[in-house]
Parts: structure tokens; C-alpha cells; sequence
């Protein structure tokens, strides 16, 4: 590092380890907002073709949904002190159409917990970000 350069050590991820890591983790948090009220569910999730599927049951979060469908869903990756963290923002839909629960339903998206989740909902993502760092202890001083 020369003279005048500061030591970040939070790197971006680029677009294919974003979508790499989407497609390999099974789990995720949906942030959704409804009547001023800012709530998070875990999901199990489906990456593809540039979009994010989950199912879910009649209540809140799909409830939010149609309320304000501008959604936020986050992922994280640790192995051993080595971490990799993906946020995604977008808009958030119930599919409709038999054609498109049709194509949902070949996807391998099966509930966890022993609920019926009869609703199809896709993510269309607008920004897909990551970063990765290495945990650490926090330095001794602020270079600022």
C-alpha cells in the first residue's frame, strides 16, 4: 500500500459471486414495510434466472405485500471467521397466472416448517449488492 491509500478491509462482491452466493444459500430475510411498520421473516428461497422465489401462507407478510410491495432480502455466508453478506432490494409479487405457479412449482421450494404455504411470491430484483471481509478485532484507532 503506498503512502496516502487507507486499508479497507470490506470488499464488494461483483455481480456473479452475488448471484453465486443467492443460488447456493437455501435462507434468507425478507424486509418488508406496511402501515409505517418495518417487520422481517425468515424464508427459504429459490434463486433464478435473476430472481428470488419463496412461498408463503395467507398473514402479514404476504398481507405486506400487497400493501407496499418494495421489498429488501439479505443473506449471509460465515464460515469460520470468513464472512460474505448479499442485500438485494425490489419488488416483491404473488404470481398470478397458472402459467407462472406452474413454472414456481418445478422449482425445488418446499416449506420447512410442517405449514401449508400455498402462495407463490417472486422477488424481481433491482439491485443485488455483496461484500465480504475477514472478522477481526476492532483497531486500535479511527485513521480518519
Amino acid at each position: 500500500m503506498s503512502t496516502g491509500e487507507t486499508f479497507n478491509p470490506i470488499l464488494p462482491l461483483d455481480s456473479t459471486a452475488v448471484w453465486e452466493l443467492l443460488g447456493e444459500l437455501p435462507f434468507g430475510r425478507l424486509a418488508v414495510q406496511a402501515a409505517g411498520i418495518v417487520d422481517i421473516f425468515p424464508v427459504n428461497y429459490v434463486a433464478k434466472d435473476r430472481k428470488l422465489y419463496f412461498r408463503t401462507a395467507q398473514g402479514t407478510k404476504l398481507a405486506s405485500l400487497v400493501v407496499n410491495n418494495q421489498v429488501a432480502f439479505e443473506v449471509d455466508h460465515v464460515v469460520g471467521d470468513h464472512v460474505r453478506s448479499v442485500v438485494v432490494h425490489g419488488r416483491a409479487r404473488r404470481l398470478e397466472t397458472q402459467a407462472e405457479r406452474e413454472t414456481a412449482e418445478q422449482l425445488p421450494l418446499k416449506p420447512w416448517a410442517p405449514t401449508y404455504k400455498y402462495h407463490f411470491v417472486v422477488i424481481d430484483v433491482d439491485s443485488a449488492t455483496g461484500r465480504e471481509f475477514t472478522m477481526a478485532t476492532e483497531p486500535d484507532h479511527d485513521p480518519a
